[in-house]
């Protein structure tokens, strides 16, 4: 008996939507059912060739033609309005990574996928999501521990995107910076105490749109809530050339330190 393809849509097409396309490919029991954009679908080019394109206006005629949606936007703007309207129509998984807010997206898709019977797999991503499961074991292993994670030297995608999304940025990356003399301090078993602004900083370089004031556009990228309010950051002004050059590659690392404690040996 021949078996159906689960039939994904992707719904955003950036760097994780290029992402999601790739591995629809290699997994043979799923099919690619569209790539949906807000942009003029003739203007983007898919990873592959018959990789169909259609604007969102088209979602509709969709909901009996895809049997999960996976939604690629941005945490700060796209998903808390995608997640509840996407959810009410599709069964959905998205990447959802504002730790803060984690609880109230929780209920707001939950409100629009259950009266329509569909599911909602929220905030699987990264972090959370696959690094939540690897710190899950460390600690099922040495419960009595500390955990700490450090990222970085690398690229934040979804800061990078809240920087663009601020009034005034034409373009931005964003780096995260972890602290040398903090992950020596957990290393040693001496974390105790460390908060959020003592392990990282966060380094922005922005390219501003013609007219753009720098000191508001540095303003509100360093209160913004959620993101850069709890950590010391530098905004840098540069080029749109300069951005191109020197930052257009998305290097990442980081390290896992945990669970420890004094009686423990350090975990890395």
């Amino acid at each position: 008996m021949a078996w159906m393809k689960i039939r994904i849509g992707i719904l955003g097409y950036g760097n994780l939507g290029r992402g999601v396309e790739s591995a629809i490919r290699q997994n043979p029991d799923m099919t690619l059912a569209g790539i949906f954009t807000r942009r003029d679908p003739a203007s983007v080019t898919p990873v592959f060739d018959d990789s169909p394109v259609y604007g969102l206006d088209r979602l509709d005629e969709f909901t009996d033609r895809v049997d999960v949606m996976i939604l690629c936007g941005g945490s700060r703007d796209d998903l808390p309005v995608q997640g509840p309207e996407t959810a009410a129509r599709f069964n959905i998984v998205d990447s959802f990574d504002t730790h803060a807010r984690i609880p109230e997206y929780f209920e707001q898709v939950d409100r629009a996928a259950r009266p329509a019977g569909h599911t909602a797999l929220i905030s699987t991503g990264w972090d959370p999501g696959v690094f939540s499961i690897n710190r899950l074991f460390g600690e099922a292993i040495l419960p009595e521990g500390e955990t700490h994670t450090f990222w970085g030297d690398g690229v934040s995608q979804g800061h990078s995107d809240a920087v663009r999304r601020v009034e005034g940025v034409s373009d931005a990356v964003q780096y995260t910076l972890p602290s040398a003399a903090a992950v020596e301090r957990v290393r040693n078993g001496d974390g105790a105490g460390l908060g959020t602004r003592d392990k990282h900083t966060r380094e922005c370089f922005v390219v501003l749109e013609e007219g753009a004031d720098p000191d508001a556009v540095r303003e509100a990228i360093v209160t913004m809530p959620d993101y850069f309010d709890q950590y010391d950051t530098t905004v840098n002004f540069i080029s749109a050339e300069e951005l191109s050059q020197e930052h257009s590659g998305m290097p990442t690392a980081g390290s896992f330190c945990g669970p420890v404690s004094p009686a423990t040996e350090t975990a890395s």
